[in-house]
């Protein structure tokens, strides 16, 4: 009777620290998921950071090439006043040297003629416009296409820009290669591969890739001088974009620049950090080029 009765009078004591055990374990799963509650909104707001600079920058890009479009319509249209000008005051004077019988057979002949190359002119000036405007929208895809690529890359190692109607990858030589070598990097590798996946889906464009150094001489058992540094770098992106990365050699040239196409002054050591950079430019084919300045065939 009395083991009874000690046993009821433990009991509250027993379920106490039981009760105050699952409490504290509560406690520290409570602290537990706060934490990663605060991990995850910190990296949520990180990206929302990156993704609202990233969207400002493609905003820019897009005022920047509404302004261009704006001022290539405004030029066309021009060119069609002055066309349609021209197409009536030469359709007014045929007919009014028809009326007097001046001119015969043969030259109201020729000036139909002349009516019909300056149509044909006209249409000309047309598809040009058109063609110079979905040149351009390609550039403003494909750089936008890069920049979201790139968006995780500093800006001061890859700059993308649309210079001469042409894109522009700019990659810097301290991300690329070590000092003096032409041997790519694995760092590098990886962003020449987002580089690679965004022109594989541009198939209807070529690639030249450029090395450009500093004017500080060098010579070795291996490279000659800058020239020759350059040129084994381009040759090594290309290589790599082909063989690693599936990019058609047929798209590729590789060429060496030398100190000879510097974008700052060498004499300081903040323009020869400028001018040691890879550039991969991203072009229309040459022959679709051509074929877009020549004229209409026969006129």
């Amino acid at each position: 009777m009395k083991k009874l009765l000690l046993v009821i009078a433990l009991m509250p004591f027993f379920f106490s620290c039981a009760s105050k055990k699952k409490i504290a374990d509560l406690q520290s799963r409570l602290t537990e998921l706060q934490a990663s509650s605060d991990q995850s909104l910190a990296k949520s707001r990180a990206d929302l950071a990156d993704c609202q600079s990233l969207t400002a920058s493609l905003q820019a890009e897009i005022k920047k090439r509404d302004a261009e479009l704006e001022a290539r319509t405004t030029s066309l249209k021009n060119l069609q006043e002055q066309l349609d000008y021209m197409k009536r005051t030469n359709t007014n004077l045929l007919d009014r040297l028809s009326d007097l019988s001046i001119i015969n057979k043969s030259g109201a002949e020729s000036i139909r003629k002349s009516l019909d190359a300056l149509n044909e002119q006209g249409k000309y000036i047309k598809d040009l416009n058109s063609t110079i405007q979905r040149k351009d929208s390609i550039n403003l895809s494909l750089v936008m296409n890069l920049k979201r690529s790139l968006a995780d890359v500093n800006d001061e190692d890859v700059t993308v820009e649309v210079k001469k109607g042409v894109v522009y990858i700019s990659i810097s030589d301290k991300l690329m290669f070590a000092s003096g070598s032409s041997v790519i990097n694995t760092k590098a590798e990886a962003v020449l591969a987002k580089v690679a996946k965004v022109v594989n889906d541009h198939k209807d464009l070529d690639i030249l890739v450029e090395g450009h150094t500093d004017s500080v001489p060098i010579s070795t058992d291996c490279i000659k001088d800058n020239w020759d540094l350059s040129a084994k770098r381009a040759t090594s992106v290309v290589r790599l974009l082909q063989t690693k990365f599936s990019v058609d050699p047929e798209r590729m040239t590789a060429g060496g620049r030398g100190e000879f196409e510097p974008q700052a002054e060498n004499k300081s050591k903040s323009g020869r950090k400028m001018n040691r950079r890879t550039e991969i430019i991203v072009t229309p084919k040459l022959d679709q080029f051509f074929n877009l300045l020549a004229p209409p065939s026969g006129k």
